[in-house]
């Protein structure tokens, strides 16, 4: 087995300044980071006041949960286009490092389809969810937030991935 299976060098690392990966199209990427990362200074802030609250004035700050839930499902799901984007999505290589160098292309392609066909899936069903959810007004618990317009936004996430990963699909296939 390879030593370089598992450990990212510094030379394959696109982030540690030696051989970096051509900076084109970040606006995307950066809009996405700084929202992510907005929401992710709101959750702990949440937390922060919560728990504070809670534990020092026994009064628990009203509907950190369901905030605290809502925020952590659109953070995962405005991350998925920027992974589709990056095409970083997880991996494990136990069988494809071992087929011919002119197999990888067409399993490369071939998984990438099948990723978006899947994202796709999710992002239809998630739509129907939210729709569901819509009809009847559904809305949590404490504060009455209405659930379907984070399952739209979670299914367009969905969508925009689908479409990042066709696009990566078509330049991958169009370099090679």
């Amino acid at each position: 087995m390879p030593d370089d299976l598992f450990i990212r060098t510094p030379e394959m690392d696109p982030s540690s300044g030696k051989n970096p990966a051509p900076l084109r199209r970040n606006g995307p990427r950066i809009a996405l980071a700084m929202l992510c990362g907005t929401m992710l200074l709101a959750m702990m802030g949440l937390t922060v006041v919560d728990v504070i609250g809670r534990y020092v004035f026994s009064a628990p700050l009203m509907g950190a949960t369901e905030l605290t839930q809502m925020l952590l499902s659109a953070v995962i799901f405005l991350g998925l286009p920027a992974v589709c984007l990056d095409n970083d999505h997880v991996s494990v290589d136990l069988l494809s490092a071992h087929f011919p160098a002119f197999v990888q292309p067409l399993r490369s392609l071939l998984v990438t389809l099948i990723s978006a066909a899947v994202l796709g899936v999710v992002s239809w069903r998630i739509w129907v969810y939210a729709a569901q959810k819509a009809s009847y007004g559904e809305a949590t618990n404490s504060l009455r937030l209405p659930v379907a317009p984070l399952g739209y936004l979670c299914a367009v996430c969905c969508a925009v991935g689908v479409v990042f990963t066709l696009v990566g699909a078509v330049r991958q296939f169009r370099d090679r």
